[in-house]
């Protein structure tokens, strides 16, 4: 069982930066593949980024690519989104989600960015 928690959402103005933190508990975190997704009001719920178990492999949304950077922290049971040069159209809830290989998958309940212009 996981149970992921977020963090480090806020209201930023057009340019700023944040970094998100997602703190999962209950199993060994370095066996997810871990990924970031957001929805912003009104919209479906889209894919971010991508940080894939074991191999340091990570993946980015074209929309984000350049300025968001996604990490891991095993030791600490915890992935980190940076998130650079932001823009309004980045306003979202931001959600992890850890999935193993077997199928099974956690989401987080999301932290709430919004970026002023």
């Amino acid at each position: 069982q996981v149970q992921l928690v977020e963090s480090g959402g806020g209201l930023v103005q057009a340019g700023g930066s944040l970094r998100l933190s997602c703190a999962a508990s209950g199993r060994t975190f370095s066996t997810y593949d871990v990924s970031w997704y957001r929805q912003a009001s009104g919209k479906e719920r889209e894919f971010v980024a991508l940080l894939r178990r074991g191999i340091g492999m990570t993946t980015y949304a074209d929309s984000v690519k350049g300025r968001f950077t996604g990490s891991r922290d095993n030791a600490k049971n915890t992935v980190y989104l940076q998130m650079n040069s932001l823009k309004p159209e980045d306003t979202a809830i931001y959600y992890c989600r850890a999935a193993s290989n077997g199928g099974v998958a956690y989401w987080g309940q999301g932290t709430q960015v919004t970026v002023s212009s």
